[in-house]
């Protein structure tokens, strides 16, 4: 009985974590461990035990942004028209980089260099199978890479982040500037 409480408040105090480094770190990409763990109501000692490292710890909370993101990508319809689907994904998927800035700024200066887009794994596989398709149909340009084509998507997203938290354009502007952006840069050559 007692090893299943101690799992039982072990798995509280991760969740608790979880949630307080999610909600901290997308108001503050530089929020100290001491801030979260007061936030999620345990001591450092306790999220050290659960988290050994900042980099773990954004990792995890990373982690569960990319799955939650998932979710709601999956509900996009990437039927019909490819330029037009491809225009609902961006949408769908700015709302998502909007909507974890702070976090995704956090990640990136946390984890090592490829680790974000590793996690970026599965959004980047539906964007390809759609680009996949809109070249087949002649909807997207042949002469280059499909890899290299959702790196410059992913790129043109993480970018609108960026020139966010820098004030160039808000937030507003960014999904109409990432679609116009792709869309020329996928359309095919004459």
């Amino acid at each position: 009985m007692v090893v299943t409480t101690r799992r039982a408040d072990a798995q509280r105090n991760i969740t608790a974590i979880l949630t307080a480094a999610a909600e901290c770190l997308s108001r503050d990409p530089a929020v100290s461990t001491s801030e979260i763990a007061k936030a999620a109501g345990v001591g450092r000692v306790t999220l050290y035990g659960h988290f050994p490292s900042r980099a773990e710890l954004v990792d995890a909370v990373f982690v569960q942004a990319i799955a939650t993101g998932e979710e709601t990508l999956g509900q996009v319809d990437l039927s019909g028209d490819p330029r037009a689907a491809l225009t609902r994904l961006i949408e769908s998927s700015w709302h998502l980089v909007d909507q974890y800035r702070a976090l995704l700024m956090a990640a990136q200066d946390a984890l090592p260099p490829g680790r974000v887009r590793e996690l970026h794994a599965d959004p980047m596989a539906r964007v390809e199978r759609l680009l996949e398709r809109g070249r087949t149909e002649g909807a997207f340009r042949t002469d280059l890479p499909t890899s290299w084509l959702v790196s410059v998507m992913h790129n043109v997203m993480h970018g609108a982040a960026t020139e966010i938290q820098a004030g160039r354009i808000t937030s507003d502007d960014a999904a109409p500037y990432i679609t116009a952006t792709l869309l020329a840069a996928f359309t095919p050559p004459e």
